[in-house]
């Protein structure tokens, strides 16, 4: 199906020929994901659909990906990047009174006592 949207990015029109059906569209308009709405497609088909925005296009801003960039949005730990404590600085003075001391100013005492 052809495709033609105005790019948010230049104010071009750009038309692409995608591999979708008017149903799929039509979920997508109402609601759905449009991943669950569109499997089928390609992220940078998806993004055309929703911003009129084209590969080149989001190349020129973003850069070409980076191998490393496949990786964002899975969860690694900071620790295991890490690889000895020099980088920690116990009790740096930032400024701010510490909790004890918040307490203090309202009359509370901190004690491990009870």
């Amino acid at each position: 199906m052809q495709i033609t949207r105005i790019s948010m990015f230049t104010n071009k029109v750009h038309t692409m020929d995608i591999n979708v059906t008017q149903e799929q569209i039509a979920l997508w308009e109402s609601g759905t994901l449009i991943q669950n709405a569109m499997p089928n497609l390609s992220a940078d088909e998806r993004e055309f659909i929703k911003t009129g925005v084209t590969p080149s296009e989001w190349a020129e801003v973003f850069g070409e990906e980076d191998e490393d960039d496949a990786c964002i949005g899975e969860y690694t730990h900071p620790a295991q990047y890490v690889d000895d404590d020099s980088s920690f600085v116990e009790d740096e003075d930032d400024g701010q009174p510490s909790w004890e001391q918040e307490w203090e100013d309202f009359g509370e005492v901190y004690s491990d006592e009870y």
